[in-house]
């Protein structure tokens, strides 16, 4: 079986095989499962670059499948559910969901979230800033040769800055860029994945070399 870009896990067929048709139009290679159960056997024998995934399902549901992934990497995943609750986004997001979508959804929209995604974590090849090396290609970044466990958002944060390097970027910026405008998080996520970012790359978090605060304002990267 060829390598999956993209596993959508949807019950309902035609939405499945519209969203299946827009995403190979655009080029990438997709997989469908209609149930929890298919959908956990295809992913963890094959993975996937990205899960857009349901939530009421037949068999296991979309946050029992959620949870597995989480185990095993920082898959990005987008929730997309007619469970629109703020109990139930925040489940989610807190599980580790990299978005959640409520359905019915605009399809460019998804589709936005899904090629920025890809062109964030997936483009290019490689960028090595001083002693941190990150392959975009496989999504991994290393440190001091070392291979790091980022979540999928520290990654995607991690990428912006070394991107801009010296820049500061405003706090509103960089939540929009990474979490959205539309997003159930709240701006304290920002300040938390920048802790967590100084934690796992910085020799001394609380003197940081790289991510530094630009008070009132935001943070700047420098290497």
């Amino acid at each position: 079986m060829t390598v999956t870009d993209i596993l959508i896990v949807e019950d309902e067929k035609e939405i499945a095989d519209l969203l299946g048709d827009f995403l190979k139009d655009r080029g990438y290679i997709v997989s469908v499962a209609n149930d929890g159960d298919k959908a956990l056997a295809l992913y963890e024998k094959y993975g996937a670059k990205l899960v857009v995934l349901d939530i009421m399902l037949p068999g296991r549901d979309g946050f029992s499948i959620l949870s597995r992934i989480r185990e095993r990497d920082n898959t990005p995943v987008i929730i997309v559910s007619a469970k629109d609750s703020k109990e139930d986004k925040l489940k989610g997001i807190i599980g580790g969901a990299d978005d959640y979508i409520e359905k019915p959804y605009d399809i460019d929209i998804l589709m936005a979230k899904i090629d920025g995604i890809f062109a964030r974590r997936y483009g290019g090849k490689e960028i090595v800033v001083g002693d941190i090396r990150i392959d975009k290609a496989g999504g991994v970044v290393y440190l001091c040769g070392q291979p790091l466990d980022l979540t999928a958002k520290e990654y995607e944060l991690l990428l912006l800055f070394v991107e801009n390097p010296g820049k500061v970027l405003s706090k509103e910026y960089l939540f929009e860029e990474i979490w959205g405008s539309d997003s159930v998080s709240e701006m304290q996520t920002l300040t938390v994945h920048m802790k967590w970012l100084r934690t796992k790359l910085e020799a001394d978090p609380k003197h940081p070399k790289h991510f530094q605060t630009v008070w009132g304002v935001g943070y700047k990267f420098e290497a």
